[in-house]
């Protein structure tokens, strides 16, 4: 009896502590849903009052007029930007987007504030779910006005592709691993640059799973791929993949942001992409051993579980988040397509992730810089 009754008291006395800490955990929660609505409210100003900014949009909707004809040659999708470069997912995407706003800019910009508070939403959830900020930290997502400009003025294929991303990132901090390579392979199938994340998601995916659930995933995520392809695979399947997944291509020297610096002649040889290809495996193989892998007490061999020798482990959501990060801005870093619009991706839209490592980035004042702050973080 006295030892019920002293096991009822620590229960007792528990539950009166931990709920002070459930009432202080809600707190990011609390003002991430503020900051969901203020950052509206602001969306809905930027519509009503600056200027749309005309770069893409004609070019996106003449694609999509000449896919809804029943044109299913990559080679013979144009327009006024030049050829069609994305895979099958952005023709959906847009064809559908010209469905509902009739190709109008005014209602595509609502359309696109929508999918900015999603993709703001998504965001936030990664954060508050790795405790990486305080919570009044957050604030600090709604501040960017590229990415404003990005959603609600430029109408970029990247917001779609970057939302997607979150989402799968999303699903993957809750362990939804086979759905989240779906969703990311939407992402892919909307702009190829996603493929940027896929090395981190690659080594997180040996890290917590079996082959055989790496596997299955893959083959899934490559499932997905062909199905949205397949009116251009069955038909024209060459041209098909070489424009859509162009991995070749020479970017114009005049949108470069990382090696504006270089001669064009230079910045358009090869000599160039396979030095930066050399310096860009070398930094994500000397990270992978010395950095993300090294609190596994083993070599990467050892976290493919081939014979199940090890459980499969849990990761930390930190680990989950930072990692994606990580990857990207070291792959941005050295490559020679880096844009203006591209920190919508090449940062997620995470472009305040390392609060706590502030003091490390305060140096880097050109973007390329960024990745030192990213690549040292400890957890």
């Amino acid at each position: 009896m006295a030892r019920a009754e002293k096991s009822r008291a620590a229960s007792t006395a528990s539950v009166a502590t931990e709920k002070p800490a459930r009432s202080a955990d809600r707190r990011p929660l609390y003002f991430a849903a503020f900051l969901v609505l203020a950052d509206a409210a602001l969306v809905a100003l930027i519509i009503a009052f600056v200027p749309y900014t005309k770069i893409d949009w004609d070019a996106y909707m003449s694609q999509v007029d000449t896919f809804l004809e029943g044109e299913r040659d990559y080679t013979k999708i144009e327009g006024d930007t030049g050829p069609l470069v994305y895979p099958a997912g952005f023709l959906y995407v847009y064809s559908a987007i010209k469905f509902l706003t009739g190709g109008q800019v005014f209602p595509a910009q609502i359309l696109f504030g929508v999918l900015y508070i999603v993709n703001l939403s998504l965001v936030l959830l990664l954060y508050v779910k790795a405790e990486v900020l305080p919570w009044w930290a957050l604030g600090l997502l709604c501040l960017s006005k590229r990415v404003h400009s990005i959603f609600v003025l430029r109408l970029f294929n990247d917001c779609f592709a970057m939302t997607l991303l979150h989402a799968a990132m999303a699903l993957i901090i809750y362990h939804k691993w086979y759905l989240g390579l779906i969703v990311f392979s939407g992402a892919v199938s909307v702009k190829m640059n996603v493929l940027l994340f896929a090395p981190s998601l690659l080594l997180l995916m040996v890290k917590a799973m079996s082959i055989k659930g790496v596997f299955f995933a893959l083959l899934g995520a490559a499932v997905v791929q062909v199905l949205l392809g397949m009116p251009f695979l069955l038909s024209h399947p060459v041209e098909y993949i070489s424009r859509a997944f162009n991995l070749g291509r020479v970017f114009i020297h005049f949108w470069s942001v990382n090696f504006k610096f270089v001669p064009e002649k230079l910045f358009v040889s090869k000599e160039l992409a396979i030095a930066l290809l050399i310096l860009h495996l070398t930094t994500l193989l000397v990270f992978a051993h010395y950095k993300w892998l090294k609190y596994c007490n083993c070599y990467v061999c050892r976290q493919l579980h081939w014979h199940r020798v090890c459980p499969i482990i849990t990761l930390p959501i930190l680990f989950l988040v930072l990692l994606f990060i990580a990857f990207s801005v070291v792959e941005n870093t050295f490559s020679d397509t880096f844009e203006d619009h591209s920190i919508s991706r090449c940062g997620a839209l995470l472009e305040h992730l390392p609060f706590y490592c502030l003091f490390i980035t305060a140096f880097a004042i050109f973007a390329r810089l960024h990745f030192v702050g990213y690549m040292v973080f400890t957890y």
